[in-house]
């Protein structure tokens, strides 16, 4: 126990385990999450989750030993979705492909890492984008968990409409967002996993009363226990799974969209474990005199490392989760915190029928209450500078609108250099701005359905 300094942190072995199971307690959520979302791309749920646990053990592990801090890592939500629904669904590539930007968004994050420049790609990126991203993402989710319930759904005249208020899926998860709201106002811990639990439980009783019924509405929401753990047998079939080279290099058009995807898992990576470094280790008495962070530079790595595993392992993005405040509220101050998340990640193995058989409209209200609570970040866009606030305007809302995150970026992107220039700011643009900006163009002219290329 020497290694992790328990007694310079001022705190003990009780304190650290307490906080441990804490912190996977607020976070389980994504092993029934992560397998829903990415299967939707058309993965194998089984090595998903497979690959879910073992990222998250590997990274959050290299947390404690690199950094020795009391954060915890997993795939993130918002990249997921990015991942399945924007790059695999929405441009109609491949999850092979969408892994192999992952893996190169990973690899570049270790470079950065070492080279000891995200500093500089942190001041080059405008504020009000860094802030309307997260936002953006937070309505993205929103838009995807209540689609998955079915309380919206796709219409002819209107685009989108109010699906079947009636219909099990929809009412579950309404019940589910009260039930968790109330768990979390009152201070409740793992409550957003908690509400996953009992909308699920309300949904395998409305099936035994015949009002869920699994041949019409979905899959049947009882767990199979066969007696023996599969759930390692199908991460051969995302294991390791990476698109020919001519996939990704064999049209200009091609091209141009895996440098803006990486870019794009890089961007939101960046700032989104930025941020909760910065806020989960102000919490914790981390942050010294001059506002830094000791040890940031190992944190990033363990990051890093975490993403670059994951895609090997077949899963998105590996990022630092904001639920580790849990356990620092708790008194977890050093990286045996961490080692104790990263046994219950491995524990939850035994535990896999029911994160596989948990369903679309049970996880919904958490990505409903996750979206709410991205949404905070907007605040700190100064809205009374136009030129501030359009720019993040746009990124927040042609993510859901146009059903893409990477569309938000671009756009908004776009729309910051355009009106800083037109107002006499241009000084306030970045050189990797305008860098950025030509490139969001161009990927718009080759994405056009009037353009064919390659």
């Amino acid at each position: 126990m020497e290694f992790f300094k328990l007694k310079e942190n001022g705190t003990n072995v009780k304190k650290e385990v307490i906080a441990g199971i804490t912190t996977f307690m607020t976070m389980a959520y994504i092993l029934a999450v992560n397998p829903d979302i990415l299967s939707v791309a058309g993965m194998d749920k089984n090595g998903v989750l497979a690959a879910t646990i073992i990222s998250s053990v590997i990274a959050t592990i290299a947390m404690a030993l690199l950094a020795n801090y009391p954060f915890a890592l997993a795939p993130g939500m918002g990249l997921n979705a990015y991942f399945a629904y924007s790059v695999v669904l929405g441009m109609g590539y491949s999850w092979q492909w969408a892994l192999a930007a992952v893996f190169v968004e990973g690899l570049i994050f270790i470079v950065l890492t070492l080279c000891n420049v995200r500093e500089a790609l942190f001041k080059a990126i405008p504020k009000c984008m860094k802030c309307s991203v997260s936002a953006g993402i937070g309505l993205f989710i929103t838009f995807v968990g209540l689609k998955g319930a079915g309380i919206i759904a796709s219409d002819e005249s209107t685009y989108i409409a109010l699906g079947d208020m009636l219909r099990p899926q929809a009412v579950l998860c309404m019940v589910g967002i009260f039930i968790t709201t109330a768990l979390m106002k009152k201070n409740v811990k793992g409550s957003v996993l908690i509400g996953i639990l009992v909308t699920y439980i309300l949904g395998i009783i409305a099936e035994l009363i015949g009002w869920y019924q699994a041949g019409v509405d979905g899959y049947s929401l009882i767990p199979y226990f066969s007696g023996e753990l599969n759930l390692f047998n199908g991460l051969s079939n995302v294991a390791f799974q990476f698109p020919s080279t001519n996939e990704i290099f064999g049209s200009a058009s091609s091209i141009i969209n895996f440098v803006i995807v990486v870019f794009s898992f890089l961007f939101v990576d960046l700032f989104d474990t930025l941020g909760t470094l910065m806020g989960v280790a102000n919490k914790a008495g981390y942050i010294n005199e001059k506002g830094e962070l000791p040890k940031i530079k190992q944190a990033f790595l363990a990051d890093a490392i975490g993403t670059t595993v994951g895609a090997l392992l077949g899963t998105s993005t590996v990022t630092t989760f904001v639920e580790s405040s849990a356990g620092v509220a708790e008194g977890g101050r050093t990286g045996l915190t961490s080692i104790v998340t990263a046994i219950c990640f491995l524990l939850a193995i035994f535990f896999s029928p029911i994160f596989l058989a948990i369903p679309s409209f049970a996880t919904a209200p958490a990505l409903i209450i996750v979206g709410v609570l991205m949404l905070d970040s907007i605040m700190q866009v100064d809205f009374s500078d136009i030129t501030e606030a359009l720019p993040a305007f746009i990124t927040l809302v042609m993510m859901p609108f146009a059903y893409s995150i990477s569309e938000g970026i671009i756009f908004g992107g776009i729309t910051y250099v355009v009106v800083k220039l037109l107002t006499g700011k241009r000084k306030e643009v970045s050189g990797l701005m305008y860098v950025l900006a030509i490139l969001f163009i161009i990927k718009l002219i080759l994405s056009s359905p009037s353009i064919v290329i390659g």
